[in-house]
């Protein structure tokens, strides 16, 4: 009878073990740190003034990544700001349920090397003169340089949802799937008809994005994850010049996708070995 309570007891641990596999248990914490690329749908972008009032159409941008033969930039500590970087904390309030904090740190640069359809007014006859049958040429910058570069600043909360797909001894993969939501605080650099610009950071709008994401955890600590972001960001209130902060303004909203990778550590996990 001894021996048989002894195998039962060891049978009940057992499976109790087996329920604890998963690694993203409640209470678990997840700290990541990477790098995104960007992709931007064209816009319409609303400036307005004291003596201007104009809509450039469907304008298209890109985003500015930090070449790779600067590489030291993504590793020196003084310097990894200067990507477009990525990083989240991410606590699981239940076993593969995630509520997450973040900053996407993306940069939105107008292509340069384009003619916008412009609506509106201009009452400075030196730039007004610039505009020939509804078109605007803003290739040489003369007219129009327009750059969220220090950056397009993506401050979020997300829940996301894991589901082990792949269990081995010392790997793990996880899907994972969500939303977000949160406030853009860009430091915009626009050079608006010769003006000087307002290199302040400031509250300028909203965003909301779907993500999903691949996590390949190692040694149940270490994470490996590639992540995809849709996101819709509105900003009603861009700062484009120093001269009159509270008048000067643009509006604009367009969709981004977003591609992160990067690497990861979490703590506070349990998994049967």
């Amino acid at each position: 009878m001894k021996k048989f309570l002894l195998l039962l007891l060891a049978i009940t641990s057992l499976e109790g073990a087996k329920a604890q596999s998963e690694a993203f248990k409640k209470g678990s914490v997840m700290i990541f740190w990477g790098w995104n690329r960007a992709w931007y749908s064209n816009s319409d972008i609303h400036f307005y003034g004291q003596d201007y009032n104009f809509v450039l159409h469907d304008v298209s941008a890109h985003d500015r990544p930090t070449p790779i033969s600067e590489f030291n930039h993504y590793i020196d500590p003084t310097k990894i700001s200067i990507p477009q970087v990525n990083y989240n904390v991410t606590y699981f309030i239940n076993d593969n349920l995630g509520l997450s904090f973040g900053i996407d740190h993306m940069k939105y640069v107008m292509d340069q090397d384009q003619t916008a359809s412009i609506s509106g007014y201009i009452n400075n006859p030196q730039y007004a003169a610039m505009v020939n049958n509804g078109q605007v040429d803003l290739t040489n910058g003369e007219f129009l340089k327009f750059e969220h570069t220090n950056g397009l600043n993506y401050l979020n909360f997300g829940i996301q949802k894991y589901k082990q797909l792949l269990n081995k001894k010392n790997f793990d993969i996880f899907w994972g799937g969500g939303f977000g939501a949160g406030v853009l605080v860009p430091k915009t650099d626009a050079t608006l008809m010769g003006k000087e610009e307002s290199d302040h950071f400031h509250l300028a709008g909203f965003g909301l994005d779907a993500r999903t994401s691949v996590n390949l955890l190692l040694w149940n600590h270490f994470v490996a994850k590639a992540e995809f972001k849709y996101a819709y960001i509105n900003l009603p209130s861009v700062r484009t010049t120093v001269e009159n902060v509270k008048v000067d303004k643009a509006i604009q909203d367009f969709n981004a996708s977003e591609l992160v990778f990067g690497i990861g550590y979490t703590f506070n996990t349990k998994k049967n070995k």
